[in-house]
């Protein structure tokens, strides 16, 4: 039962990783370009929910609320002046881009907020460590059962919005030929800013639930970035439910490496990674088209 526990715990971890992998996911599938400020804005994301809780008194799930808007704005005008004249300048430019974009935001959180530590968890009361007990050795999570609830639905919801709605047909035209999108009329400027937008909302939302199981500091992005991008290729490029296997893939190989020790939990997630970049396949559902 020790071992179904360590699954339960990590399958409830994944669900964190799927949403941080997601806005990662959703560029790489409509812009080809991987965001290496991706972590970084996530923590970002943290630092703003984190500093409207401390300065309003809100709890961390309501002020996520105002902050999912800002960070909106903020992801489609990062698209419009940074990262849109990068693209125009090769595959190499845009990488380089991001790279740069996230030390600026390590370093601006650095001095606006000092190096201390921080988390939402005391904010949020008793959901942080509650959990529904089972048996006497299996538990699940609140917690972990809301994060995954919530990468299911936003990875769900982003799956519709691509296929059902005009704005969603835009992005996987551009993604496909932007230029042939283009001939129809489709802005390909306007698709990759909402994109973007979207990817880095999405981003904020992982950085909260990040912040409320976990403590976090300016430092914290790069570490962010490996799993999301871990998860991204375990579960195969471009593909958004792909996301949430790679995800909970991702989770469950580090809690059953805690499990046999506590060192093992981080070097079994890349055991697995590596693995997934041996075979021949490249993801779980690495056949599937980009969304």
């Amino acid at each position: 039962m020790t071992w179904v526990n360590a699954v339960v715990q990590g399958i409830a971890l994944g669900g964190m990783y799927a949403l941080l992998a997601c806005g990662l996911s959703l560029m790489f599938g409509v812009m080809r370009i991987i965001n290496l400020a991706h972590g970084d804005l996530a923590i970002l994301g943290a630092f703003v929910v984190w500093f409207v809780v401390d300065q309003w008194h809100l709890p961390p799930f309501v002020a996520i609320l105002p902050v999912l808007p800002v960070m909106l704005v903020l992801g489609y005008l990062l698209q419009m002046t940074l990262l849109g004249r990068s693209l125009r300048a090769g595959q190499l430019v845009p990488l380089l881009t991001t790279f740069g974009l996230a030390i600026v935001i390590q370093n601006a959180l650095l001095q606006i907020f000092s190096p201390d530590v921080r988390s939402l968890g005391p904010y949020a009361g008793s959901i942080v460590t509650a959990s529904w007990q089972i048996t006497g050795d299996l538990t699940i999570p609140v917690l972990g059962v809301l994060g995954l609830a919530v990468a299911v639905a936003v990875l769900g919801g982003l799956q519709l919005f691509l296929r059902r709605s005009s704005l969603g047909r835009e992005m996987r035209a551009t993604a496909q030929d932007p230029d042939t999108a283009a001939l129809v009329g489709v802005n390909a400027k306007a698709v990759y800013a909402r994109a973007t937008a979207l990817a880095v909302a999405i981003a904020a939302l992982a950085g909260a639930f990040f912040a409320l199981r976990s403590t976090f500091d300016p430092a914290s992005g790069p570490t962010q970035l490996i799993f999301a991008f871990e998860a991204v290729v375990i579960g195969g490029f471009g593909s958004l439910w792909g996301t949430l296997l790679g995800g909970i893939a991702l989770g469950v190989a580090q809690a059953v490496g805690a499990q046999i020790d506590p060192q093992y939990a981080i070097l079994a997630g890349h055991i697995v990674f590596l693995a997934v970049l041996a075979s021949p396949r490249g993801g779980l559902l690495a056949a599937r088209s980009a969304p």
